[in-house]
């Protein structure tokens, strides 16, 4: 049986969705999945699943240097091989706490 789908039309800066979808390749993971993630999330949650928050100090891509953008995912990657991360089911819990 097949599954109804619905289509969603978004605009997106050219560059942003050029870097996303040359990422997404690399995972070998269609925007399309990505974005029915992003949906499942939302409906699960009854949240955007991350912080919309603007931080003390912003983190600025285009006004960071190439080292500094490296050393910033070199610590996610470390802290991932380290296995030091939550479920997102918690990490939500403990954002919904926070509501």
């Amino acid at each position: 049986m097949a599954i109804k789908t619905a289509n969603v039309l978004a605009r997106v800066e050219p560059e942003i969705k050029e870097k996303a979808e040359s990422i997404m390749a690399k995972l070998g993971v269609p925007a399309s999945v990505v974005i029915n993630m992003l949906y499942k999330q939302i409906v699960m949650t009854k949240s955007i699943p991350f912080s919309l928050s603007i931080p003390a100090v912003p983190i600025i891509l285009d006004e960071m240097d190439a080292a500094t953008f490296e050393e910033i995912m070199q610590k996610g990657l470390d802290e991932a091989k380290a296995n030091r991360s939550r479920p997102a089911s918690e990490v939500f819990s403990d954002i919904r706490r926070g509501l």
